[in-house]
């Protein structure tokens, strides 16, 4: 028996360290559980104020009924998701089908408070550091539909996890197990989002900038890339079967001009807006404690990784919110500064208390920026009375309503008309008629939707509808939905009429126009498949 480990494990610090765990543990676990709640009841909220299926959700549920290693925009795990929360709750309730992303906002929300235990805070700064993230503005959306952005975070903040504590474990077998967990995360990451492979970069750059290097000559260490490698291993051969096609993809949205490019200053003030105004205080101060402050020396790393994060993604001109997954570890440093400075001291104290009540209120005034819990008139009234529009990451033309509220309205309206269009055929012509959508939203909600109305399989040469082909459609008779005049569709058919319009003021501009009816395509889809194909 070995005495030594025995004393060490019962030692008071063993013991105190314990007991700060256990109560960090429980009041994570209930911060963990109003955000779970949170976003069941906004979710409810806003079904009832007319909102429906986000766009990329329509797309996701139509990956997941084509499972694969990969896909052209996304590596597979969303597509897991999604096939899951489909079989398990349907798509009728917004509440049910977002769920799982709601579960992994409150795992965010805990693997924050144990980021705190992990940096050496106790139970009020992690109670400041998830109150933080429970009223960032981006969580708050990401968070509330189904998509891969929710559970980036979690990734990420379980990578920073697993190296605070390799970093402070006292034996190469302390640390071990925290390898492991790293190679797990960080592969099950890739699977879920590409942009992690950045982060990796970066915290890699970062160790090795600062003494903690030393953790990297540990033989764990190459098994955790092997771990990453493995987990990350079919997504990258479905890329090499399709010949890299996120790699297109990427360029041709690099080489387009339908993302916002931010310079520096103003990228800067978007991660502001982006996370609440109210907020940089907190997150500043982390980032300060883990550049400046003696107690993080041996975390200095993190902040280095931010800052490289930071540049590179200013560089590429990438979104502000692809920030977003690595500020939780800001948030989490941010606490445990600021109970460092307070200490013990009462004014100090309350004055945090005081800063904790603006955060609840600042969230109470911004919800309706991530999560629409008011109508669309009510919303765009609230947007006059405060003076303040969000700002879109991609260009277009001005809408009544942000890019992440548009795209929830016209589905069900679109199917219904397409219905229409279908169902008046003579059955002859029913069993001959395709369906062809200018855009996965388009696509995605017909073959959804339109199953109760008998309609057909919808293609599109857009995304991954390009990688599934044209379905056995020639093109001899096409209900055919696009933003295109009658004269630019002559080229391409023997005769299109015009049959119905789509023109719901609340839709994106690119979801109004014309639905035709067309006949005899001059070339087949198959012959002109590669032309059609649209990565953007």
């Amino acid at each position: 028996m070995n005495t030594t480990a025995v004393t060490e494990d019962r030692s008071p610090s063993a013991l105190q360290s314990l007991a700060r765990l256990r109560s960090i543990v429980w009041i994570s676990l209930i911060f963990a559980a109003i955000k779970v709640g949170l976003h069941i009841v906004t979710n409810i909220i806003a079904q009832r104020a007319g909102y429906g299926i986000f766009r990329d959700e329509l797309y996701y549920l139509m990956c997941g009924r084509h499972l694969a290693f990969g896909y052209v925009d996304q590596p597979p795990m969303v597509a897991l998701q999604a096939r899951l929360a489909e079989t398990l709750f349907g798509y009728d309730h917004m509440w049910s089908l977002r769920l799982i992303s709601a579960l992994a906002g409150g795992a965010k929300v805990f693997l924050t408070g144990m980021l705190v235990w992990a940096l050496g805070g106790g139970r009020r700064a992690a109670a400041l550091a998830m109150l933080g993230v429970l009223v960032v503005g981006v969580y708050l959306g990401i968070d509330s539909f189904l998509s891969m952005n929710s559970f980036d975070p979690v990734f990420w903040m379980t990578c920073a996890l697993a190296l605070i504590l390799i970093v402070r474990a006292e034996s190469p077998e302390a640390a071990r197990n925290w390898w492991i967990v790293l190679g797990v995360s960080a592969g099950l990451g890739l699977e879920n989002k590409v942009s992690e492979v950045f982060f990796l970069i970066s915290v890699l750059v970062a160790l090795l900038l600062t003494p903690q290097r030393r953790i990297l000559k540990s033989r764990w260490f190459g098994v955790a890339v092997l771990l990453m490698v493995a987990l990350a291993l079919p997504n990258l051969l479905w890329q090499l079967h399709y010949h890299f096609p996120t790699l297109e993809w990427l360029r041709d949205v690099q080489k387009s001009d339908k993302d916002v490019k931010l310079p520096p200053l103003k990228f800067l003030g978007a991660q502001v807006m982006m996370l609440n105004p109210f907020t940089v205080l907190l997150w500043m101060s982390g980032v300060a404690w883990l550049l400046v402050s003696k107690a993080a020396r041996p975390f200095r790393f993190l902040g280095l990784a931010y800052l490289l994060f930071l540049a590179s993604m200013m560089a590429m001109h990438g979104k502000d919110y692809y920030l977003a997954p690595v500020y939780p570890v800001l948030f989490a440093a941010g606490g445990v500064a600021w109970f460092s400075w307070a200490r013990e001291r009462a004014w100090k104290n309350a004055l945090i208390g005081v800063y904790g009540v603006l955060l609840i209120w600042a969230c109470y005034r911004s919800i309706p920026f991530s999560i629409p819990v008011m109508p669309p008139e009510r919303i765009v009234a609230y947007e006059k009375k405060i003076g303040f529009k969000p700002q879109d990451t991609e260009n277009h033309d001005a809408t009544i309503l942000p890019q992440f509220f548009a795209d929830r309205f016209g589905w069900t309206e679109l199917v219904e008309k397409v219905a229409r269009i279908y169902n008046a055929l003579q059955p002859q012509e029913r069993a001959i008629t395709g369906i062809f959508a200018g855009n996965y939203g388009e696509a995605s909600a017909i073959n959804l939707f339109g199953q109760k109305y008998g309609l057909p399989t919808a293609i599109s040469g857009h995304q991954n509808y390009w990688i599934w082909g044209p379905q056995g459609y020639t093109g001899q008779e096409m209900i055919i939905i696009n933003g295109s005049t009658p004269e630019e569709m002559k080229p391409f058919y023997a005769s299109c009429k015009i049959v119905d319009v789509r023109n719901n003021p609340l839709t994106m501009p690119w979801e109004r126009g014309n639905i035709y009816l067309c006949y005899g395509r001059k070339a087949t889809y198959a012959a002109d498949w590669n032309d059609l194909k649209y990565y953007h």
